[in-house]
């Protein structure tokens, strides 16, 4: 469980006991007022940060894998296909084995001529670099960790080659 989650749940909790703390008539309840005046004003609502997830347009994408399998997932707005990848547990062996940190090519994906067309950004020297040593590589392979979804990529398919050259 996350800290985050762990403080969200026990804000209510520790408001809760505040609130009984200063409406019981113990002795205490003015040391707890005195000690902890924030308690009076804390709320769950403001350490949510739902409304910033809320903002986020989410979009599909498909991983069409090489040795046959194919998988169609949510993706948010900003996140690489690397990331999409891994939080959405498809399992692709080898798949980004450096992390994202452009030292490899096993995040290879290949794109057809329309969606490629479709990336806003052009890859950048150390980016293909890079995808000079990858496997399969064509005229519209990129690094997944390299290419962010954007509402313009909504519905694209990918295609992960079934191989991967790992020279790192």
């Amino acid at each position: 469980m996350s800290l985050y989650t762990t403080l969200i749940r026990s804000v209510p909790t520790i408001t809760s006991l505040a609130v009984r703390l200063n409406t019981t008539k113990v002795g205490l309840a003015s040391v707890a007022r005195l000690s902890c005046p924030v308690m009076q004003t804390l709320s769950s609502r403001a350490l949510s940060c739902s409304s910033l997830l809320r903002n986020k347009e989410f979009f599909t994408i498909t991983y069409e894998l090489g040795g046959g399998g194919k998988h169609t997932v949510q993706a948010k707005d900003g996140d690489n296909l690397l990331d999409i990848a891994i939080n959405n547990d498809i399992d692709i062996d080898g798949f980004g084995a450096c992390e994202g940190t452009l030292a490899c090519s096993t995040c290879h994906v290949v794109f057809t001529e329309e969606d490629f067309a479709k990336l806003d950004e052009e890859a950048t020297d150390e980016e293909l670099d890079m995808l000079d040593l990858a496997f399969a590589l064509t005229d519209t392979s990129r690094l997944g960790c390299q290419v962010c979804m954007s509402k313009e990529l909504d519905g694209i398919t990918v295609l992960v080659p079934e191989g991967v050259n790992d020279q790192r």
